[in-house]
């Protein structure tokens, strides 16, 4: 354990320790109050130990390496370039290099991706809602992709839609006259193939949630608009929408962010190519593949900050939703 991690420890160590003074100066009954809180904090402790260790260290080391030219290979020869890093990025992005085409792959997928996703979860669940023979199969069904590992997954479709007549989707199109399609080794096709699996792979985990929002919805709404002559569709509008207008917006924030982290689909189904390379992906592949932890820390410094200001923008502009 290095320098840096034990300083980080003692920190908190230090910071707790000032929690549990603070709670005892509040509470003003030493005994009953300090057995209370202590046990709290002891059981606590592990979980504090784990995130020091493997979140607050790696992000807190990362934001450091963004500005060092850190090569893995050499843990001992780090040097501060200041801004080289994010220059170099930029020169990328105007020159149409790696940075280009995964930021531009990473928008198109989260463009379309997360509105797919949305519409086929609230369907799907607006499907289940109802009372009917076989309803808990089909949420079964339905749920059962998401509990499934991306890989799997992704080497499933990747054998399905193999680009010959031996896989099975072209050779069914075979059979029908058309010509053999190219899918994931296709540029046209590939980014637009990842879209539809990840949306079918996702769309469970929503339903469940929108399921579970549908079931917050009062009956009675419903036949008091009935009774005023209100179809399915203005019921839907003017009831079920904004009853899921919260949820909506929590799971509109969370897939957003989750479709930013894009990364298994592509690197099983094309392989680093610049048609599918995402900007995880490029993270991955920088730090882990070419050693170049200062360069991949730097990009995912920008797409943090990338990220964190789109989903700011969001919440602003869809804040009366609360």
């Amino acid at each position: 354990m290095n320098t840096f991690t034990l300083g980080l420890i003692a920190v908190f160590i230090l910071i707790l320790a000032v929690c549990i003074l603070w709670d005892i100066r509040k509470s003003g009954e030493f005994k009953f109050k300090w057995g209370h809180s202590l046990a709290g904090y002891i059981f606590m402790a592990p979980a504090l130990v784990l995130i020091i260790l493997f979140v607050i260290q790696p992000i807190v080391l990362s934001l450091w390496y963004g500005f060092t030219d850190y090569y893995l290979l050499e843990p001992n020869n780090i040097h501060y370039l200041g801004l080289d890093n994010f220059s170099s990025l930029t020169k990328d992005l105007g020159g149409q290099g790696d940075f280009y085409h995964a930021l531009k792959n990473t928008l198109y997928f989260m463009l379309f991706c997360v509105p797919l996703q949305i519409a086929v979860a609230l369907g799907l669940a607006l499907l289940v809602n109802k009372p009917r023979k076989g309803g808990n199969f089909f949420k079964v069904a339905f749920f059962s992709p998401v509990v499934m590992s991306l890989a799997v997954t992704s080497f499933l479709w990747l054998y399905m839609l193999r680009p010959d007549e031996k896989g099975l989707i072209n050779g069914l199109l075979v059979k029908m006259g058309i010509p053999v399609q190219g899918f994931f080794t296709d540029p046209d096709q590939a980014m637009n193939l990842i879209i539809l699996l990840s949306a079918w792979q996702g769309a469970g985990m929503q339903m469940i949630i929108f399921l579970a929002g549908l079931k917050n919805i009062s009956r009675d709404l419903y036949e008091a608009a009935q009774l005023d002559g209100a179809n399915r569709w203005k019921s839907f509008l003017n009831i079920t929408m904004p009853g899921l207008k919260p949820i909506t917006l929590f799971i509109l924030i969370t897939t957003f962010i989750a479709a930013s982290r894009l990364m298994i689909q592509p690197m099983i189904l094309t392989g680093y190519k610049e048609f599918t390379v995402t900007l995880s992906y490029l993270i991955y592949t920088e730090g882990y593949v070419f050693k170049m932890v200062g360069y991949a820390s730097a990009i995912a410094l920008l797409v943090t900050v990338l990220i964190g200001s789109m989903t700011l923008v969001q919440r602003y502009v869809l804040r009366e939703v609360d």
